[in-house]
């Protein structure tokens, strides 16, 4: 729930992997499956093994595995002097794992038996990749490619939703074919097809502590990521209008079975001094690298962000990185997701007002090549400056949307927010649209 809003739901990120992780060659073995020269070469003397391992020795193929597509990796070296040619002996990684398939290396090896030749292969599959389907609030790893092209004679659309649908700020996180979303409120809710939802138990009560830091009533805006060996739920303490707010984090073994464990305070702002922004609306980014971050903020001074420990799931260091401000002349901004893809950080947030006043919530959307910026929208406008391209906006049907997540589910990107039914003082409801990628990698997405 943001700073200007009365606040209902819970948020769960998810970050599925967006490819985070793609091994790349690691496991594949030249031709596919055992890299055997393509079946059995019928030369004896020099096979060309696919690539040029020459001598058996080192293949070429396999130092940069285009996201197991077609890494051509050494399968016989020539000569057949060496059945065992290593091709690829690096094979680094696939690009995301996007497809995972094969190598090419020694589609038909005509050098002897062809061996074994390891042609560095295309990497099976990268984690969070190929399908998407389990997302680990991102690996780290090589990058890939998840959503379909934008195609404008067939646009992006929202998903028509059935079953439990009361939801403010939801977020998301994918594991297996399951998606579990929270939202403000601390409610709780899952899906197996992102179409039909269920209510789930409440993840946690309001802590004490952060009824006491911060006079909160209840939980606003959490985030559910996974890093450390275990699952973390980032939650908001806050009130209404003010940033006397804390973020605090609860974790356990397993998403599906089991208690959430209060770990208490990560941060907090204006609680025992003063600051100029406002810790809520949590979001966890796992970089490149494998490193957690927490991306938070509303309003005041806008969004930031903090690097976490990769153990303890609390903050690293006392670096604040500014990543957007200004949005309307007024820094009415909030709600921030960072999602990755093809090689960028896409930061989505919300600006204008969800809960009040002229009910102008909508999406907006910049990117940054590194996790902490500079981000820029598609004018190339800073969003420190007050950048920011539109995204969703809202309609007579359906008013205010925003407090989005972006996640990956079987291959495809979701834009995952909620809305105000039919008016100002209509229910705010879950609403699910597709997003797509144009020609320059920004995304379009249904709605709202």
């Amino acid at each position: 729930m943001k700073l200007r809003r009365a606040g209902a739901l819970l948020g769960m990120s998810l970050l599925i992997g967006c490819g985070q992780s793609g091994t790349g060659g690691e496991t594949g073995s030249g031709g596919g499956a055992t890299g055997t020269g393509g079946g059995t070469g019928t030369g004896g003397e020099t096979g060309a093994g696919g690539g040029t391992s020459t001598g058996g020795a080192v293949g070429t193929g396999g130092v940069v595995g285009s996201g197991g597509a077609t890494s051509t990796g050494g399968l016989s070296g020539a000569g057949g002097a060496t059945a065992t040619g290593t091709g690829g002996a690096a094979g680094a990684r696939g690009t995301g794992g996007a497809a995972g398939a094969r190598g090419m290396g020694g589609a038909t090896g005509t050098g002897g038996a062809g061996g074994k030749g390891q042609g560095g292969s295309s990497g099976a599959t990268g984690q969070g990749g190929s399908s998407g389907t389990t997302g680990t609030g991102g690996s780290g790893g090589a990058m890939s490619c998840p959503g379909a092209a934008y195609d404008a004679s067939n646009p992006p659309q929202p998903l028509t939703l059935s079953g439990s649908l009361g939801a403010h700020d939801p977020a998301a996180y994918v594991l297996g074919s399951t998606i579990y979303l929270a939202a403000t409120g601390l409610i709780a809710k899952t899906s197996t097809n992102l179409t039909t939802w269920n209510n789930a138990p409440t993840p946690l009560a309001l802590p004490s502590w952060a009824a006491t830091a911060t006079g909160a009533t209840n939980l606003w805006a959490p985030d559910i990521s996974y890093f450390g060996g275990v699952y973390h739920l980032y939650y908001a303490a806050s009130t209404f209008g003010s940033n006397k707010s804390c973020i605090g984090q609860a974790t356990r073994a397993a998403l599906d079975s089991g208690s959430w464990a209060d770990q208490g305070m990560v941060l907090c702002s204006n609680v025992g001094e003063t600051d100029n922004w406002n810790a809520i609306d949590p979001n966890v980014v796992i970089d490149d690298a494998g490193t957690p971050w927490l991306e938070f903020g509303s309003f005041w001074s806008g969004l930031k962000l903090v690097k976490l420990d990769a153990t303890t799931g609390l903050r690293a260091d006392t670096t604040l990185t500014s990543l957007a401000n200004g949005a309307n002349s007024k820094g009415s901004l909030e709600g921030g997701w960072i999602f990755k893809r093809c090689g960028y950080y896409y930061l989505f947030s919300s600006w204008g007002s969800c809960c009040s006043g002229a009910y102008d919530y909508n999406i907006r959307v910049g990117r940054a090549t590194t996790v902490t910026g500079p981000y820029v929208d598609q004018a190339g406008t800073s969003l420190m400056s007050g950048g920011g391209t539109l995204l969703v906006q809202g309609n007579t049907d359906w008013v205010a949307p925003g407090h989005n997540a972006v996640i990956t589910y079987n291959n495809k990107t979701y834009n995952i927010y909620h809305a105000l039914k039919g008016s100002s003082s209509g229910a705010a409801t879950l609403r699910i649209s597709e997003i797509a990628w144009d020609a320059n990698g920004w995304p379009v997405s249904g709605g709202p």
